[in-house]
């Protein structure tokens, strides 16, 4: 009996952290700000990439972590919500959720160090924006535009830059790239808003997405996605990228349009045409970061 109670708990802990909603963009975000660094500053991969790739992990779980423990009271009102949290569903306790919370974000500080200063204070701050973005007291998520703003830096940005500053310090014109990881993180969290619009309403929440209503929402929603693809393309006119990435890059598209979800990326019924690409776009980034890794590497191993 002890063990299928520690087993049933083990597995509790592992649905907090949610890994399955974020692992797909946190690690091509990190190695892709690698990448972009260490072509800026001809510097040579290392293992600091992979602790840092795991220390974004970490902080990203955390924030879906914290988000189900102080989200559990609402979310026992309402049954879907409630089978998916643990806290709320008593497959775990709240105080061994915070336990864990505090265990995971000390694992991340220990990572990030090894990165080095910058990286470092940039993983305090993105640990610092999942903890007060629902967290009750300030719970940056039930306001306007600081809900966005929060979401976007700690689920995107400053992933990015995480793993950029491994390499270099000085970001220059891949600020672009990290403003359009950012951007489409936006049109994220819009997308996410207006998925849940009714239940954010009868919560009592009070974010962008109901601040500005079901159709100005989704108008900001698709904005943020044009300005992102316009920064992405002056990026690479400036050759922030290796110009036959551009080649990898249809080549992932083309694989990526072999698969036809009919949900978003969290498994949901997909909202729109955007809702239903976001598992292709998955696709693409992940097969695009992971041909310049290889060839990146091999250069490194079997240099010419």
């Amino acid at each position: 009996m002890p063990f299928l109670s520690i087993r049933r708990t083990l597995r509790g802990l592992l649905r907090l952290t949610r890994w399955r909603e974020f692992v797909s963009f946190v690690v091509p975000l990190t190695v892709l700000g690698a990448l972009l660094a260490a072509r800026a500053n001809a510097a040579s991969l290392d293992w600091r990439l992979p602790a840092i790739v795991v220390a974004n992990i970490l902080a990203v779980a955390y924030a879906f972590m914290i988000n189900d423990i102080e989200d559990a009271p609402d979310d026992a009102r309402d049954p879907a919500r409630a089978a998916r949290n643990p806290v709320a569903s008593g497959e775990i306790g709240r105080g061994l959720g915070y336990a864990a919370c505090r265990t995971v974000a000390l694992c991340t500080l220990v990572l990030y160090a090894a990165g080095g200063l910058t990286v470092l204070l940039t993983g305090i701050l993105t640990l610092l924006l999942s903890h007060l973005y629902s967290w009750r007291p300030v719970r940056l998520k039930a306001w306007p535009v600081t809900d966005v703003v929060s979401h976007s830096l700690m689920l995107s940005g400053l992933l990015l830059l995480a793993g950029y500053f491994l390499y270099d310090a000085q970001p220059g014109i891949v600020w672009l790239v990290a403003i359009a990881a950012t951007l489409l993180s936006v049109y994220g969290q819009l997308y996410n808003q207006l998925r849940d619009l009714d239940m954010d309403r009868a919560a009592g929440l009070q974010n962008t997405a109901i601040m500005l209503g079901a159709v100005n929402a989704r108008r900001f929603m698709y904005l943020a996605a044009g300005l992102a693809v316009a920064c992405l393309l002056a990026a690479f006119v400036r050759e922030v990228f290796p110009l036959w990435l551009g080649l990898g890059l249809l080549i992932s598209i083309a694989v990526s349009l072999l698969f036809r979800p009919a949900t978003d990326m969290r498994g949901s019924q997909a909202l729109d045409a955007s809702g239903a690409a976001q598992v292709q776009t998955l696709i693409t980034v992940n097969l695009t970061t992971g041909m310049w890794l290889g060839q990146v590497l091999l250069g490194q191993f079997f240099p010419a």
